[in-house]
């Protein structure tokens, strides 16, 4: 694996717009890809992937929930959190039970083994927050902005949907 480019600390003129060490995008994926990294290999102890990692957060955080309000939660459509959550459920973690209210509906609810993992799991944070180097408060401080990111490009994004213009 190459290493990523150094990262430009100015201001780039319009013609360095279109280098590649001056793309945010980039330097997102590049951090997204070296999380996946370390994730891969302290999640293979849980017998987790990490999308099913963050299912398995959910749940461990919210309870039982419909696939509708799970995906809300990880930004995912039912097409990508449905065979997650079929694997999580052959694996005996979780259990799929259609509502009695409305049978549309599907109901993701932990399996005592499932519940039991988030024990097991405790681990995986010290252990990421111990690879970045970062400080606790350094952690909030890059999650507050990275939330305000995806806010601001969520906006964007709908400002720029054909159905606005």
């Amino acid at each position: 694996m190459t290493a990523s480019p150094t990262p430009r600390t100015t201001t780039a003129p319009e013609a360095d717009w279109l280098r590649l060490d001056s793309q945010i995008c980039f330097s997102l994926h590049a951090a997204s890809r070296a999380f996946n990294g370390v994730y891969r290999v302290l999640l293979k102890d849980l017998g987790l992937t990490y999308p099913q990692y963050l299912v398995m957060l959910v749940l461990w955080e919210q309870g039982d929930l419909p696939v509708k309000r799970l995906g809300e939660h990880l930004r995912l459509d039912s097409g990508t959190l449905s065979p997650l959550v079929k694997r999580l459920e052959g694996a005996g973690l979780v259990r799929r039970e259609r509502s009695t209210h409305d049978e549309r509906s599907v109901q993701v609810q932990l399996t005592e083994e499932g519940s039991a993992l988030r024990e097991r799991a405790l681990e995986v944070p010290r252990r990421i927050l111990a690879a970045t180097g970062f400080e606790p408060a350094e952690i909030g401080d890059l999650r507050a902005r990275l939330d305000r990111l995806t806010t601001a490009l969520d906006a964007a994004a709908l400002e720029e949907a054909p159905e606005h213009h």
